[in-house]
């Protein structure tokens, strides 16, 4: 996976009053920390940040943190948490771990399908269970997302984790029996009651246009008289 270069800069003061200022002037309050790493207060750039997550998956983006501060520190760090406003989705807080290029990390990809299911065809419909699978592998061979082929899925059919070939050195931390895509057969039973409605519905307009409607009352010789 490519690591992508991000502008950060040591900041000294914190608390509310400080994240509100830097907010206001378009920067997200952050922190680096790990193992092996004193915890760094920085903030960065929301437009450049923003513009790295639109084309890279939030929890497997492999950062090169390029930390301001007199003098230039590259740290390899990926984003750990983050927080974001309810209602605008701004981020208000992010904070980046750092990480040892050499050892295996756990991170969170997407899963993608490949082709189009044969069950499609015939009504089908295809189901993504797990849309993001947990893998360990080294920070360089991240992959963008776990492609599955389900060209050959019938209605009914499944694939499972196991199923999945994989390339590199990665291993998938999830239950091997688990579903990760299958193709639903179409709601048929959702048809056949709403035509049983339609032929109800009929069936009660024929006999109320079949039945004798009741005769008008003949005034008695007292109202007559009346």
């Amino acid at each position: 996976m490519e690591q992508i270069d991000l502008k950060a800069q040591v900041r000294k003061s914190t608390g509310k009053g400080s994240a509100r200022t830097l907010r206001r002037e378009q920067q997200i309050p952050a922190v680096l920390y790990g193992p092996k790493t004193d915890s760094v207060l920085l903030s960065i750039d929301a437009k450049e940040f923003e513009a790295i997550i639109k084309k890279a998956n939030i929890g497997s983006v492999l950062l090169n943190l390029q930390i301001q501060n007199g003098e230039t520190s590259i740290r390899p760090a990926m984003v750990k948490e983050w927080q974001t406003h309810p209602v605008t989705g701004a981020f208000l807080h992010i904070d980046f771990y750092e990480i040892d290029m050499q050892n295996k990390i756990k991170v969170s990809v997407p899963v993608t399908t490949l082709g189009k299911a044969a069950g499609i065809e015939e009504g089908g419909l295809l189901q993504i269970v797990l849309r993001e699978l947990d893998i360990l592998c080294l920070p360089t061979a991240i992959p963008d997302a776990i492609e599955v082929d389900v060209t050959e899925l019938d209605i009914g059919d499944s694939i499972h984790i196991e199923e999945i070939p994989l390339s590199g050195d990665i291993e998938i931390l999830e239950d091997l029996e688990a579903t990760v895509v299958t193709v639903l057969a179409p709601k048929v039973e959702e048809v056949e009651v709403a035509e049983e409605l339609a032929e109800g519905e009929e069936e009660a307009l024929e006999e109320g246009a079949e039945g004798e409607a009741p005769e008008p009352e003949t005034p008695s010789e007292e109202t007559k008289e009346e």
